[in-house]
């Protein structure tokens, strides 16, 4: 039981910080151009509620499945799995620094299969629970290299303040 608690307050503080930092309204957000194929903002909400859900679950069943000898290595691979995760999303919109979001969020599909695979040594079915998580930030990872491939100038360290991109490529004051 222990460890389904910690298991589900770290997620939950995760998703906490994801959800506090995350600010598709904010000027600077507004003013990336952004791929066609990006999903709406409500859509966000919609899809992290159950990779939570499922990442907790799958963690705490991980964890109390594993053997004595393997569950530190994994309880370590999913502290280390949310923190990558937690870090995102102020990175990329209180940071603005769309290029280092991508990197990090790279470490992150690594830690996913990290964390994967020593799931899988522990119980299978909790992986396989991981599987759609690692496949949204797969996804993520797609849309924020996009949005650094359509925003060359602009995502270093953001906009100063004031200033889009314009059209053609350059800047303009807003």
């Amino acid at each position: 039981m222990k460890t389904t608690i910690v298991a589900v307050g770290a997620v939950a503080a995760t998703a906490a910080i994801g959800g506090v930092a995350a600010d598709p309204g904010s000027a600077w957000y507004r003013s990336l151009r952004k791929p066609r194929w990006q999903p709406p903002p409500p859509a966000y909400a919609l899809v992290w509620t159950p990779l939570y859900a499922a990442i907790a679950y799958a963690g705490a069943r991980a964890l109390t499945r594993a053997q004595s000898r393997d569950r530190r290595q994994l309880a370590g691979r999913l502290i280390l799995d949310l923190a990558l995760n937690a870090a995102w999303t102020p990175l990329f919109f209180r940071g603005h620094r769309a290029r280092a979001a991508l990197a990090e969020i790279t470490c992150l599909n690594i830690a996913n299969v990290l964390l994967i695979v020593q799931t899988w040594r522990a119980d299978r079915a909790a992986a396989v629970l991981l599987l759609p998580y690692a496949s949204w930030t797969g996804f993520a990872t797609a849309l924020n290299a996009e949005i650094v491939r359509l925003n060359p100038g602009n995502s270093a360290r953001g906009c100063p303040a004031g200033v889009v991109p314009g059209a053609g490529g350059g800047w303009r004051l807003a």
